[in-house]
């Protein structure tokens, strides 16, 4: 071989080095970029979801509660806050109401001549017209209370004298005070009536002496809620008697009041038949319910209040305290695909009063997690019984916490 043919191949070994060489380093510098990029995309993902594992609580219900119905008349009872009637008969036919139309009176009255919370409101001057009301309302057998010429009595004492012992005569001497005439009443009235949800309830008079006076009982359980929520009646049909500087003591024509529970609201008597609407407040756990209550149409008030007091005294026990949840109860458990465990806990428990065999059911809401704090709100436990719905917030007992570069770096496929 030549010195020529010797360096032509010197040159040729040197040039496939370089290219070894060359294309090592290529690699390299290739490597290096794509590890960086999945370095920075792993590092910078964010982690999955752990979807919550819910315990649902079970549907808590009683066994029916058993009624003592009356045999006899329309009846509905009903209670403030819950929905529908405790018990029913007859509730959607029209019966005289007698003096239960008194509390229609009252409200349309204090409707446009409202009385304000510890105060007694205007005064009515009573005249010989209103002693001339008392002695035609003796003459047509009506209920009475007494009244005097050159008296002034407030508002309050004449819906006393009205309520109480059920003056008739003071309807009419109110409603000429307040309406011009017991007639233009009425038409207060009735419009009052309709504008209320009454539909089924009709009045002629402010007494009730006549048998055309008409309510059903699902109606009246409505009045006498309607009534309560007005702090002047709900105080007055309270009341076993008064006493009226002018007028003396009124005892109350209510005989069942303060017994049963029964802490008002108006009795009504006709020629045929006894009538009550009554109310009565009962003590449950920590709770008081509010019965609200009508029978029309007994042979007389002996026989009306024996049924009442019976049904009374069977509807009571029905009421009571369900606890479906506690304080602190888990009703979710996460766990993240890096091992990491906590569990949703109420913040707070949750009381219903029940009536008979009405379910209490929850409803746990919790959401999927990522990265929270310990106590974080992550959803709510929904309580429902009838129209009663409370929520309760759901908070984690622990934090999850991001699980760090080693686990983001060896699991690429848990990453979004």
């Amino acid at each position: 071989m030549t010195e020529l043919d010797a360096a032509a191949a010197k040159a040729k070994v040197y040039r496939r080095r370089r290219i070894v060489v060359f294309s090592a380093i290529a690699v390299v510098i290739a490597l290096i970029t794509t590890g960086g990029l999945y370095t920075a995309n792993a590092l910078g993902a964010a982690v999955p979801a752990a979807a919550p594992q819910v315990t649902d609580p079970e549907p808590v219900a009683a066994a029916p509660q058993s009624l003592a119905l009356p045999g006899f008349g329309g009846y509905a009872v009903g209670a403030v806050g819950f929905e529908g009637l405790m018990a029913a008969g007859n509730e959607s036919t029209p019966m005289p109401m007698a003096s239960i139309t008194k509390v229609i009176t009252a409200l349309t009255v204090l409707a446009e001549h409202p009385i304000a919370a510890g105060e007694s409101g205007p005064d009515i001057e009573y005249t010989d017209d209103d002693v001339d009301i008392y002695w035609d309302m003796v003459a047509q057998n009506g209920s009475v209370a007494p009244v005097e010429a050159g008296a002034t009595l407030s508002l309050k004492e004449s819906l006393e004298a009205l309520l109480i012992p059920s003056g008739n005569n003071y309807g009419i001497s109110i409603a000429n005070w307040a309406f011009g005439s017991e007639q233009a009443l009425v038409e207060k009235a009735n419009a009052w009536l309709a504008a209320n949800g009454l539909a089924n309830t009709h009045v002629v008079d402010s007494s009730g002496i006549s048998d055309d006076n008409l309510g059903t009982a699902s109606d009246m359980v409505l009045l006498g809620e309607i009534a309560l929520r007005d702090p002047t009646i709900a105080a007055i049909v309270a009341s076993k008697s008064v006493e009226i500087p002018e007028l003396g003591t009124l005892e109350n024509s209510n005989k069942l009041l303060g017994t049963h529970g029964v802490d008002g609201m108006k009795t009504g008597t006709t020629d045929d038949a006894a009538n009550l609407l009554f109310t009565a407040d009962y003590a449950v756990g920590t709770s008081t319910v509010t019965v609200v209550g009508v029978l029309l149409g007994g042979e007389n008030h002996s026989v009306l209040d024996e049924a009442i007091a019976a049904l009374l005294d069977s509807v009571a026990p029905g009421f009571h305290e369900v606890v479906p949840l506690e304080a602190n109860q888990v009703l979710a458990e996460y766990t993240t695909p890096w091992g990491v465990s906590a569990r949703a806990r109420t913040a707070d428990g949750a009381t219903v009063v029940v009536w008979s065999d009405t379910p209490v059911d929850v409803e746990v809401r919790a959401d999927p997690i990522t990265l929270a704090q310990r106590g974080e709100e992550v959803g709510s436990a929904i309580v429902r019984a009838g129209t009663q719905e409370i929520s309760v917030p759901l908070v984690l007992d622990a934090g999850i916490e991001d699980p760090g570069a080693w686990w983001r770096l060896s699991n690429p496929g848990a990453l979004d």
